[in-house]
Protein backbone atom coordinates (compact mmCIF):
# COMPACT_ATOMS: atom_id res chain seq x y z
CA UNK A 1 0.00 0.00 0.00
CA UNK A 2 0.79 3.45 -0.88
CA UNK A 3 1.10 5.77 2.24
CA UNK A 4 0.36 9.37 1.93
CA UNK A 5 1.42 12.29 4.39
CA UNK A 6 -1.80 14.50 5.21
CA UNK A 7 -0.43 16.27 8.01
CA UNK A 8 1.82 16.72 10.93
CA UNK A 9 2.68 19.26 13.70
CA UNK A 10 0.81 18.43 16.09
CA UNK A 11 1.77 16.75 19.66
CA UNK A 12 -0.91 13.54 20.47
CA UNK A 13 -3.40 12.50 17.53
CA UNK A 14 -6.25 10.25 18.33
CA UNK A 15 -10.32 9.82 17.83
CA UNK A 16 -10.43 10.80 14.19
CA UNK A 17 -13.52 11.04 12.96
CA UNK A 18 -14.87 12.00 8.89
CA UNK A 19 -17.45 13.81 8.84
CA UNK A 20 -18.44 16.13 6.12
CA UNK A 21 -15.78 16.02 3.72
CA UNK A 22 -12.87 16.61 6.68
CA UNK A 23 -10.89 14.19 9.19
CA UNK A 24 -11.45 15.35 12.40
CA UNK A 25 -9.22 14.02 15.31
CA UNK A 26 -8.04 15.58 18.66
CA UNK A 27 -4.87 16.53 20.15
CA UNK A 28 -4.64 15.95 24.20
CA UNK A 29 -1.18 17.48 24.75
CA UNK A 30 -1.75 20.37 22.51
CA UNK A 31 -5.44 21.24 23.99
CA UNK A 32 -7.32 21.34 20.53
CA UNK A 33 -9.37 19.73 17.98
CA UNK A 34 -8.26 19.24 13.99
CA UNK A 35 -9.72 19.39 10.53
CA UNK A 36 -7.73 18.11 7.43
CA UNK A 37 -8.61 17.68 4.42
CA UNK A 38 -7.68 15.48 1.68
CA UNK A 39 -5.22 18.30 0.23
CA UNK A 40 -3.92 18.43 3.78
CA UNK A 41 -5.07 21.84 4.99
CA UNK A 42 -5.53 21.68 8.56
CA UNK A 43 -7.01 23.61 10.89
CA UNK A 44 -7.25 24.05 15.10
CA UNK A 45 -9.59 24.45 17.35
CA UNK A 46 -8.44 25.86 20.70
CA UNK A 47 -10.13 23.94 23.70
CA UNK A 48 -8.08 25.57 26.48
CA UNK A 49 -7.73 24.36 29.73
CA UNK A 50 -9.12 20.40 28.65
CA UNK A 51 -7.54 17.68 27.06
CA UNK A 52 -9.64 16.56 24.62
CA UNK A 53 -9.74 12.31 23.67
CA UNK A 54 -12.84 11.01 22.07
CA UNK A 55 -14.64 12.96 19.54
CA UNK A 56 -18.37 11.88 18.06
CA UNK A 57 -20.92 14.17 16.24
CA UNK A 58 -24.57 14.28 17.07
CA UNK A 59 -27.70 13.68 14.12
CA UNK A 60 -27.77 17.89 14.06
CA UNK A 61 -23.70 18.19 13.44
CA UNK A 62 -22.41 19.42 16.60
CA UNK A 63 -19.98 18.01 17.92
CA UNK A 64 -18.80 16.05 21.20
CA UNK A 65 -15.89 15.91 22.64
CA UNK A 66 -15.02 14.22 25.93
CA UNK A 67 -12.40 16.19 27.73
CA UNK A 68 -10.36 13.07 29.62
CA UNK A 69 -8.75 14.85 32.65
CA UNK A 70 -11.56 17.29 33.52
CA UNK A 71 -14.11 14.15 33.11
CA UNK A 72 -16.94 16.39 31.33
CA UNK A 73 -18.34 16.23 27.86
CA UNK A 74 -18.35 19.28 26.10
CA UNK A 75 -20.10 20.14 23.08
CA UNK A 76 -18.84 22.39 20.28
CA UNK A 77 -22.28 24.21 18.06
CA UNK A 78 -19.87 25.34 15.73
CA UNK A 79 -19.57 28.67 17.19
CA UNK A 80 -18.62 27.96 21.29
CA UNK A 81 -17.40 24.98 23.17
CA UNK A 82 -20.08 24.41 26.58
CA UNK A 83 -20.06 21.71 28.79
CA UNK A 84 -23.23 19.19 28.41
CA UNK A 85 -22.51 16.89 31.08
CA UNK A 86 -20.21 16.15 34.09
CA UNK A 87 -19.22 12.33 34.40
CA UNK A 88 -17.29 12.88 37.67
CA UNK A 89 -19.50 11.42 40.05
CA UNK A 90 -20.46 8.36 37.40
CA UNK A 91 -16.08 7.32 36.87
CA UNK A 92 -12.86 8.28 38.95
CA UNK A 93 -10.33 7.78 36.26
CA UNK A 94 -9.45 10.14 32.82
CA UNK A 95 -12.08 9.62 29.81
CA UNK A 96 -10.52 8.03 26.78
CA UNK A 97 -12.44 7.57 23.23
CA UNK A 98 -16.19 7.78 22.27
CA UNK A 99 -18.63 6.36 19.87
CA UNK A 100 -21.62 8.15 19.07
CA UNK A 101 -24.90 6.63 17.93
CA UNK A 102 -27.60 7.71 15.42
CA UNK A 103 -29.65 8.80 18.23
CA UNK A 104 -26.87 11.65 19.89
CA UNK A 105 -26.01 9.08 22.70
CA UNK A 106 -22.22 8.68 23.69
CA UNK A 107 -21.03 5.68 24.72
CA UNK A 108 -17.48 6.65 26.64
CA UNK A 109 -14.45 4.60 28.04
CA UNK A 110 -12.63 5.19 30.85
CA UNK A 111 -8.69 4.99 31.35
CA UNK A 112 -7.87 2.43 33.65
CA UNK A 113 -6.00 -0.88 33.02
CA UNK A 114 -8.11 -2.77 35.44
CA UNK A 115 -11.98 -2.56 35.98
CA UNK A 116 -12.54 -0.05 33.19
CA UNK A 117 -16.13 0.95 31.96
CA UNK A 118 -18.26 2.46 29.44
CA UNK A 119 -20.43 5.54 30.12
CA UNK A 120 -23.35 6.20 28.13
CA UNK A 121 -24.51 10.06 28.09
CA UNK A 122 -27.81 10.52 26.99
CA UNK A 123 -29.09 13.63 24.64
CA UNK A 124 -31.04 14.55 27.94
CA UNK A 125 -27.70 14.26 30.17
CA UNK A 126 -28.53 11.01 31.91
CA UNK A 127 -25.12 9.00 32.44
CA UNK A 128 -25.51 5.47 33.18
CA UNK A 129 -22.48 2.87 33.50
CA UNK A 130 -23.50 0.24 30.67
CA UNK A 131 -20.37 -1.86 31.08
CA UNK A 132 -17.72 -2.65 33.53
CA UNK A 133 -14.80 -4.63 34.38
CA UNK A 134 -13.04 -4.01 31.30
CA UNK A 135 -9.32 -3.59 30.48
CA UNK A 136 -8.28 0.06 29.59
CA UNK A 137 -12.05 0.62 27.37
CA UNK A 138 -10.27 2.57 23.93
CA UNK A 139 -11.82 2.34 20.70
CA UNK A 140 -15.35 2.44 20.06
CA UNK A 141 -17.59 1.76 16.72
CA UNK A 142 -21.14 0.53 16.06
CA UNK A 143 -22.48 -1.87 13.34
CA UNK A 144 -24.23 -0.05 10.64
CA UNK A 145 -27.82 -1.55 12.07
CA UNK A 146 -26.72 -0.11 14.99
CA UNK A 147 -27.16 -3.31 17.32
CA UNK A 148 -23.78 -4.36 17.66
CA UNK A 149 -20.77 -1.88 19.66
CA UNK A 150 -17.21 -3.48 19.49
CA UNK A 151 -14.59 -1.94 22.20
CA UNK A 152 -10.59 -2.61 22.19
CA UNK A 153 -9.24 -3.58 25.40
CA UNK A 154 -5.97 -2.13 25.21
CA UNK A 155 -4.40 -3.97 27.99
CA UNK A 156 -6.46 -7.19 27.87
CA UNK A 157 -5.04 -7.00 23.87
CA UNK A 158 -8.33 -8.16 22.62
CA UNK A 159 -11.64 -6.65 21.19
CA UNK A 160 -15.25 -7.23 22.63
CA UNK A 161 -18.35 -7.11 21.59
CA UNK A 162 -21.37 -5.91 23.02
CA UNK A 163 -25.19 -6.28 21.80
CA UNK A 164 -26.76 -2.71 21.72
CA UNK A 165 -30.73 -3.15 22.78
CA UNK A 166 -32.90 -0.02 21.39
CA UNK A 167 -32.66 1.88 25.33
CA UNK A 168 -28.88 2.20 24.63
CA UNK A 169 -27.98 -0.74 27.11
CA UNK A 170 -25.14 -3.16 26.52
CA UNK A 171 -25.39 -7.01 26.91
CA UNK A 172 -24.56 -10.07 25.54
CA UNK A 173 -20.66 -9.69 26.14
CA UNK A 174 -18.16 -11.95 24.15
CA UNK A 175 -15.04 -12.18 22.57
CA UNK A 176 -14.46 -10.77 18.92
CA UNK A 177 -10.89 -11.24 19.35
CA UNK A 178 -8.28 -12.01 21.37
CA UNK A 179 -4.24 -12.57 22.20
CA UNK A 180 -3.79 -9.67 19.51
CA UNK A 181 0.15 -8.55 18.67
CA UNK A 182 -0.04 -5.35 20.64
CA UNK A 183 -2.71 -3.13 22.78
CA UNK A 184 -5.13 -2.18 20.44
CA UNK A 185 -6.07 1.20 20.36
CA UNK A 186 -8.45 3.42 17.70
CA UNK A 187 -10.74 0.84 15.54
CA UNK A 188 -12.82 1.21 12.16
CA UNK A 189 -15.43 -1.40 10.89
CA UNK A 190 -16.28 -1.90 7.43
CA UNK A 191 -18.33 -3.58 5.20
CA UNK A 192 -17.56 -7.24 5.30
CA UNK A 193 -17.27 -7.15 9.02
CA UNK A 194 -14.00 -6.48 9.52
CA UNK A 195 -12.57 -4.04 11.96
CA UNK A 196 -8.93 -2.03 10.91
CA UNK A 197 -7.23 -2.10 14.08
CA UNK A 198 -4.07 0.41 15.79
CA UNK A 199 -1.76 -2.05 17.65
CA UNK A 200 -0.02 0.61 19.08
CA UNK A 201 3.03 -0.35 20.62
CA UNK A 202 3.31 -3.39 18.50
CA UNK A 203 3.93 -0.27 15.48
CA UNK A 204 1.29 -1.22 13.08
CA UNK A 205 -2.12 -1.58 11.81
CA UNK A 206 -4.16 -4.65 11.13
CA UNK A 207 -7.56 -5.92 9.35
CA UNK A 208 -8.76 -8.63 11.76
CA UNK A 209 -11.96 -10.51 11.41
CA UNK A 210 -14.33 -11.88 13.99
CA UNK A 211 -11.79 -14.83 15.43
CA UNK A 212 -9.01 -12.63 15.29
CA UNK A 213 -7.56 -13.91 11.68
CA UNK A 214 -4.99 -11.20 10.20
CA UNK A 215 -6.30 -9.95 6.68
CA UNK A 216 -4.35 -6.84 5.93
CA UNK A 217 -0.95 -5.41 7.71
CA UNK A 218 0.84 -1.94 7.16
CA UNK A 219 3.91 -1.68 9.27
CA UNK A 220 4.57 1.88 10.73
CA UNK A 221 8.60 1.27 11.52
CA UNK A 222 8.93 3.43 14.33
CA UNK A 223 5.91 5.46 14.49
CA UNK A 224 3.17 4.41 17.09
CA UNK A 225 0.51 3.37 15.56
CA UNK A 226 -2.38 5.55 17.93
CA UNK A 227 -5.34 5.40 15.96
CA UNK A 228 -7.36 5.03 12.45
CA UNK A 229 -10.41 5.82 10.78
CA UNK A 230 -12.09 4.86 7.39
CA UNK A 231 -13.59 8.02 4.94
CA UNK A 232 -12.95 10.09 2.05
CA UNK A 233 -14.78 9.05 -1.41
CA UNK A 234 -17.35 5.82 -0.51
CA UNK A 235 -15.47 5.40 2.67
CA UNK A 236 -12.38 3.86 1.12
CA UNK A 237 -9.56 6.12 2.62
CA UNK A 238 -7.83 4.48 5.49
CA UNK A 239 -6.32 7.85 7.44
CA UNK A 240 -3.39 6.68 10.09
CA UNK A 241 -2.82 8.40 13.34
CA UNK A 242 0.62 7.60 14.46
CA UNK A 243 3.55 9.33 16.85
CA UNK A 244 7.05 8.51 17.80
CA UNK A 245 5.46 8.38 21.80
CA UNK A 246 2.77 5.71 22.95
CA UNK A 247 1.32 8.23 25.66
CA UNK A 248 1.61 11.50 24.21
CA UNK A 249 3.52 12.60 27.61
CA UNK A 250 6.69 14.50 25.66
CA UNK A 251 7.56 16.81 28.29
CA UNK A 252 8.45 19.62 25.45
CA UNK A 253 4.88 19.22 23.95
CA UNK A 254 6.85 17.76 21.15
CA UNK A 255 4.84 17.80 17.75
CA UNK A 256 5.63 14.01 17.36
CA UNK A 257 2.58 13.03 14.97
CA UNK A 258 1.43 12.33 11.74
CA UNK A 259 -1.73 11.88 9.89
CA UNK A 260 -1.18 9.41 6.43
CA UNK A 261 -3.45 7.72 4.57
CA UNK A 262 -3.83 4.85 1.81
CA UNK A 263 -6.80 3.81 -0.37
CA UNK A 264 -8.39 0.15 0.86
CA UNK A 265 -10.29 -2.01 -1.40
CA UNK A 266 -13.71 -2.76 1.14
CA UNK A 267 -15.06 0.55 2.53
CA UNK A 268 -15.63 1.72 5.90
CA UNK A 269 -19.30 1.03 7.83
CA UNK A 270 -21.12 1.93 10.43
CA UNK A 271 -20.10 4.63 13.58
CA UNK A 272 -17.97 6.45 13.62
Amino acid sequence: MTLVELANGFCCGVSPRWFEGLLWFSDMIGESVHTVDLKGSITALPVSGHRPFGLGFRPDGSLLIASADSRQLLCYDGEEIFVVAELSEAVDTDLGDMVVDHSGRAYIGSQTSQGGVILRADPDRNVAVVADDLENPSGMAISADGKRLIVAESTGRRLTAYTVYPDGSLSDRRIFADGLDGPPAGIALDVDDGVWVSMTLANRFERLVEGGSVTNRIETADQVATACALGGPQRKTLFLLTSTDAQGHKPSGAKVSRVRATIVDIPGSGLP
